[in-house]
């Protein structure tokens, strides 16, 4: 793992987005498959992967976070996943972000799967990462 003892403690947010595209008629029943409402599972999948990052990704610092909001937003043709993360440390949290958006899409997916054969997964990036010093 890089050292980030020497460095100051940080506010510090990202924000990632990740989209299932599908068929407008799965896009229009994910709160009623099969599995159940894959929207509010997405969610909590994306939530609790963002807390488990350093688990996952190997060398990633476990970091104590203040704030990770998952949001999923159906459109015509599928989901866009919004996740937020927030902490106050001394390294960044793109990757708790980036992780969360990730499984709540792959949730998703899963969810989906048996009524939609031709889903695709994809346009995972990091929208945004911001610091400001601690007051």
């Amino acid at each position: 793992m890089v050292d980030v003892g020497g460095k100051p403690l940080a506010r510090r947010r990202a924000l990632a987005r990740a989209r299932v595209t599908m068929a407008a008629d799965t896009a229009r029943r994910l709160r009623e498959l099969p599995k159940g409402d894959a929207l509010a599972t997405a969610q909590v999948a994306g939530i609790m992967a963002a807390k488990r990052t350093s688990e996952l990704i190997p060398l990633c610092h476990p970091l104590p976070l203040s704030l990770v909001d998952v949001r999923l937003d159906v459109v015509d043709d599928g989901v866009e996943v919004t996740a937020t993360v927030e902490t106050t440390a001394q390294t960044g949290v793109e990757m708790e972000a980036l992780v969360a958006a990730s499984v709540a899409a792959l949730t998703v997916y899963d969810m989906a799967k048996a009524i939609d054969k031709d889903m695709v997964i994809g346009d995972i990036h990091l929208l945004e990462k911001t610091k400001a010093p601690v007051e």
